[in-house]
C-alpha cells in the first residue's frame, strides 16, 4: 500500500510541544492528558523534534504566539497554524 508513506512517516516522528520546554533541555512530548493538572496547561504547538531542533528561539516564540492567538477547538476540531510565517512579499519568514 503505497498510499500510506506519508502517514507512516508522521507516525514514526518524535513529536514535541515547542510552547513547553524542560527544565534540563529539550521539550515536552505532544499532547495533553485529561487530568486536571494537564488542564492548566496552555495548548500545545507541536512539531517533529527534528524540525524543533533546527528552529531558533525567535521562531518558536513567533509560532506558538500564533497559535494561541486563534480560537482553539472550533467545531470539535484542533487549531492549526503555520509553522513559519509568511513574509508581507509571499516568501517565507526565517530569521
Amino acid at each position: 500500500m503505497s498510499g500510506h508513506k506519508g502517514l507512516d512517516k508522521w507516525f514514526k516522528q518524535d513529536w514535541v510541544d515547542i510552547g513547553s520546554k524542560k527544565k534540563g533541555g529539550g521539550f515536552a512530548k505532544c499532547g495533553r492528558s485529561k487530568q486536571k493538572a494537564d488542564a492548566k496547561r496552555k495548548y500545545p504547538k507541536c512539531v517533529p523534534r527534528a524540525k524543533a531542533n533546527r528552529m531558533t528561539k525567535g521562531q518558536i516564540q513567533s509560532a506558538v504566539s500564533r497559535k494561541r492567538s486563534k480560537a482553539q477547538g472550533v467545531g470539535g476540531k484542533p487549531t492549526n497554524v503555520k509553522t513559519f510565517a509568511k513574509k508581507k512579499n509571499g516568501q517565507k519568514k526565517r530569521s
